[in-house]
């Protein structure tokens, strides 16, 4: 193992010593610079406007004597975190696995010796051998909330027990909004991955094959060019930044017992806008009656009613129906995708995008837009 000179490097985790040691035995570090994102050659008053300020990662330049005296030199870079989507943990993470899964496919390109994670000790955790990650997480009894809707629409009944549902998550939304956002930038990523994620509005759309009925591609280019214009509407707005779930729908919201409620998979940093989560499982309400148009007025309908007026008069946000169409967008899209549900009917589908067109063309989505549906 290889002792790391604090003198030389302060900032240099202790494990690098280690690795350096098995990579390279009987080495010893001779010297430790950080690189500038511009290491051109000239001086700085020779770069002028084309000098250059920023970079993504803190790459450090490590020069090395092995056993046999011979000099080696390697970089160590660590991930550094911005607003270019590198503010989350995971974007570092996969900016670093995925340069080390990609630079030895590339002629002349430099090798990836190692990667891996910094330990609080400052020790490393080598993971070059790693196959696919995984998450292991507790275990909660319940049913999914999808069930209760798919009852309502049969039954065409909404009972006292689905309405205080309803209300319960309504009530759980405004709480977890209460929570405002510390930085601005998170809200423009929010929009930002709305739109052009590969979960959002352009993967989604990208999914479709070119022959699916009532979606041609035609009209989800159309759909596709007015959520382009909704994220210039909303990419300002940061104070409306909160905690939010992030994927808030009826198969990740599970009741058990006396309506005790958990939620899963809480996704995408859980910050953004609140009419993600409003429209992520409103919209369901419209979605499981399509088929059972018998199911809306006293039943899915009676649900939709009551959770918006929990939520509108719970939060008192009044620009909730000027924002969430992109949102209704996002869902819709997602819906009326034959990967998420290959046995939607051509007439569902499209119903259900006639209702995203027609919350994209207005400035103020009105709920009663659901009503005209069923009439």
């Amino acid at each position: 193992m290889m002792a790391l000179n604090k003198a030389i490097d302060p900032l240099l985790p202790s494990g690098l010593g280690e690795l350096l040691g098995e990579l390279y035995p009987g080495s010893r570090l001779l010297d430790a610079k950080p690189l500038r994102p511009d290491s051109a050659g000239e001086a700085n008053e020779a770069k002028g406007r084309t000098a250059k300020a920023a970079g993504y990662g803190l790459p450090v330049a490590l020069r090395l004597v092995d056993a046999s005296g011979h000099e080696v030199n390697l970089v160590w870079r660590t991930a550094a975190p911005n607003d270019f989507g590198h503010d989350r943990r995971s974007d570092r993470a996969q900016e670093l696995l995925l340069a080390f899964d990609s630079f030895g496919r590339i002629p002349a390109h430099v090798a990836a010796l190692d990667v891996g994670a910094i330990l609080q000790s400052g020790r490393l955790a080598s993971l070059h051998q790693a196959g696919e990650f995984y998450l292991l997480t507790a275990y909660a009894p319940g049913e999914p909330y999808a069930a209760d809707l798919r009852r309502v629409a049969r039954a065409g009944v909404a009972h006292a027990r689905d309405v205080d549902r309803a209300r319960a998550l309504a009530r759980y939304l405004v709480e977890l909004h209460a929570i405002a956002g510390a930085r601005p930038a998170a809200y423009r990523r929010a929009i930002r991955d709305l739109v052009g994620h590969g979960e959002g509005i352009f993967g989604v759309i990208d999914s479709y094959p070119a022959d699916v009925p009532a979606a041609p591609p035609a009209r989800l280019a159309a759909i596709e060019r007015r959520c382009v214009e909704w994220r210039w509407r909303l990419r300002a707005r940061e104070t409306r930044l909160r905690r939010t779930h992030g994927d808030f729908h009826p198969f990740t919201i599970l009741f058990s017992g006396a309506n005790e409620l958990t939620v899963l998979d809480a996704s995408r940093g859980c910050e953004g806008d609140p009419a993600d989560d409003v429209a992520a499982l409103a919209l369901n309400y419209v979605f499981f009656a399509l088929e059972q148009r018998t199911g809306w007025r006293d039943g899915l309908g009676v649900l939709w009613r009551a959770f918006w007026a929990e939520y509108l008069e719970g939060s008192r946000d009044e620009e909730l129906c000027a924002v969430i169409a992109p949102f209704l967008a996002w869902r819709g899209l997602v819906m009326a995708s034959p990967v998420f549900y290959p046995d939607l009917a051509g007439e569902a589908r499209d119903r259900l995008l006639g209702l995203v067109e027609e919350a994209l063309d207005t400035d103020r989505f009105d709920p009663a837009a659901a009503e005209r549906m069923f009439s």
